[in-house]
This record gives structure tokens, sequence and C-alpha cells, in this order.
């Protein structure tokens, strides 16, 4: 059901800003607070505007800013959803790995490892921990047409993750990343990426079965939350010998043009 008593009027004359970015902090409060939890539907534009006390126009003004940034989505017919985590949206906003002919797909995920650490100096960099705190360290194989192209380590704060285990982790029914969503109320709304090329180290040879040296891609990702708040940190090894790394860089567009 649509989330109808998660929004009230704002004050616009005490934030300083334009009204649709006020509308916009206002519907991002309301979705980080889980008062409009992933996959509901918002009210109406007539009543969600009468709510927030603004005109049709701003409103949509703001809700298009956050439609662009994949946390709500337009469904024709229907109406406007907070964003959910799936497939699609992993493969179109996170999974940049391509043959190089153009094939993308969702690539089959082996669990390597999971084990409890403690935080190394990168990763509680990354991820703004002290050194020795407490992660959660896994490693994946991610095969593309039947073969491994990458290595992915992922570090989790242990103290985000409570209840995580490898069962949970293995067994999930999605991607890792609604895994997140749905069983830790942890929303990925964006990464930051640093990319290099570099030789394959024991790790990545051995997962991804080259010889060890190969030259290969390297992909460092903190994936942030609201308040860009960082929730996990991962590097990415990449056989790049048959595949690309592709992304689409673009700005929003807005619904006039």
């Amino acid at each position: 059901m649509p989330a109808r008593h998660a929004f009230r009027a704002i004050a616009p004359e005490a934030a300083g800003m334009p009204l649709y970015r006020v509308v916009k902090r206002a519907l991002l409060r309301a979705i980080e607070s889980g008062q409009a939890p992933p996959g509901q539907a918002l009210p109406s534009e007539t009543e969600l505007a009468g709510s927030l006390g603004v005109s049709i126009g701003t409103l949509r003004k703001a809700v298009d800013e956050l439609v662009a940034e994949h946390l709500l989505v337009r469904r024709q017919g229907r109406g406007t959803f907070v964003a959910t985590h799936n497939p699609d949206r992993f493969l179109f906003q996170y999974f940049h790995v391509e043959r190089a002919d153009g094939l993308r797909e969702a690539p089959e995920v082996d669990l390597v490892s999971y084990e409890r650490h403690r935080c190394e100096e990168d990763a509680a960099q990354a991820l703004g921990l002290r050194v020795g705190d407490p992660v959660v360290q896994i490693e994946n194989r991610l095969r593309l047409q039947g073969k491994a192209v990458v290595h992915d380590r992922l570090v989790l704060p242990a103290a985000l993750f409570k209840g995580l285990s490898e069962k949970r982790f293995a067994e999930r029914e999605a991607t890792i990343y609604q895994l997140y969503q749905s069983d830790f109320g942890i929303t990925v709304v964006r990464a930051l990426e640093r990319a290099r090329a570099v030789a394959a180290d024991r790790a990545a040879a051995r997962v991804l079965g080259i010889p060890l040296g190969t030259p290969v891609m390297q992909v460092r990702r903190t994936a942030l939350t609201f308040g860009d708040r960082p929730v996990e940190y991962r590097v990415s090894t990449i056989d790049t010998r048959h595949h690309d790394y592709v992304h689409l860089l673009s700005r929003p567009t807005s619904r006039h043009e």
C-alpha cells in the first residue's frame, strides 16, 4: 500500500535552498528511515504534493532526480515506487563487465571463501574503520559464458551485518545488494570506484586460472548508503583478455527534454 503517513508539510523558508531540493530531502528522509520502504508505492502526485504543501511541478522535479539516481522507479500505469535492488538494476548500475563483442549478462557467482577477519589498512581507510576492527571478508568467483572472469574480495563491517553467516550469504535468493537491503536494511545508493592495471597476485591467479603476474584490471569499489556512509569495500580483479569494463557516462535528463 502507498506510504500515506510518511510525509508532512515542509518549511521551505528555513531551508535556504531551492524548494524542490527541500522536497527531495524530505523524500530521502522517508526512504532512509524506512517510512517508505523498498518496493512500496508512493502516494499519488496530488496526494503527496498536498501533504508536503508544494505544487505538483515542484514535486515532479524532486522525483525526477530520485528516479535518475535509481532511488525511485516509475511504473507505467501503476505509479512511483521506492526502488529495490534486483538483478536488472545490478546489471545496469553496478556490473560493468561484458564480452568484447558487447554481450552483457548476469554472472554466475561461486563462493570461494567466507571468513571473519581483522580490518586491514586499505579497507579501514575506505570503510571509515580502525585497523583491526572486526570485518567479514568474502571471496567470490564470477563466471561469464562459463569462464572465470572476475575475482571479487568483499570486506564488510561486522557491526553493520550482525547475523550474517556463510550459509545465509551462500543461500541468498538474489543479488548481494538485495541481501543487504532485505535482510539488514542497508540500501546501496551509489559507489565510488578506482581502476588500475596490475599484475595478478596469487589469489587472483588461483581463482581465475591464469598465470601469476598476468596483466589484469583491478577495480576498488566503496559502496555507499544514504549520507555517503560506506558499507562495503570490494576489490575486483578482472581478466580482460576477452572482456571489457564498460561504463556508460551520461547526465540525467528532465522529463521535458
